[in-house]
């Protein structure tokens, strides 16, 4: 029986110091526009729907298995297979809620064992993208997806946790029992229940555990 969901995001908080867009428009050649398109979102100053456009143009032509051993090298903090593995181990559902491309969550349910992920998708036409987006998807729709997953194994918001680092965090870490702001602006920091720091994603695993003490299961 699922006691309860821990929803994960990626970019800035399993992915340090950059993010899974980043990454692969360094090798697609379009890392500028996504640098600056990224920074204007975490400003405020553009949607994601407008940085996912930018960002789909330049992935015209490319096939997903280019995009899956791009991927093998993309940098993780320390943890993510021991913490998925706490989750199970405490009948928590480990899910990835994040703004990332689908194909990168897709990726790491493969890589780590989480059930699901979120993001926009992009239209892949005859085996390769087209560099347009399939279906866009924001932090509300974040949020949405974080609740609908929630209920679709009957777990209350009050008995899930979240981990994310940055504003598209906030909608989601309003609904859930325990936010957690991991290596997170100070924005998120204010919206969580608990913050921490580190290289290693096992430093969420002793908030937690305290979370667990008072947690109560579901009717």
């Amino acid at each position: 029986m699922v006691r309860g969901v821990v929803f994960f995001d990626v970019d800035g908080t399993l992915v340090p110091h950059t993010s899974s867009g980043q990454h692969l428009a360094e090798s697609f050649g379009h890392a500028g526009v996504v640098r600056e398109a990224e920074a204007r979102y975490a400003a405020g100053s553009l949607s994601n729907q407008e940085v996912s456009v930018l960002d789909a143009r330049g992935w015209a032509t490319r096939t997903p298995a280019e995009v899956r051993a791009i991927l093998d090298s993309l940098p993780l903090v320390d943890g993510i297979a021991e913490t998925v593995d706490w989750c199970r181990q405490h009948d928590f559902a480990p899910v990835l809620a994040t703004l990332a491309w689908d194909a990168v969550g897709a990726y790491l349910c493969r890589r780590f064992g989480f059930d699901r992920a979120s993001g926009p998708r992009l239209e892949v036409i005859g085996g390769r993208y087209t560099g347009e987006v399939a279906e866009h998807f924001d932090e509300l729709d974040k949020r949405d997806f974080a609740m609908s997953a929630a209920a679709e194994l009957s777990v209350k918001p009050a008995q899930c946790a979240a981990i994310g680092d940055s504003r598209s965090d906030l909608p989601l870490f309003a609904e859930v029992g325990m936010a957690i702001a991991f290596n997170a602006s100070p924005t998120a920091r204010a919206a969580a229940h608990a913050a921490t720091d580190g290289t290693d994603l096992r430093a969420v695993l002793p908030l937690l555990t305290t979370w667990l003490t008072t947690f109560q299961p579901p009717r």
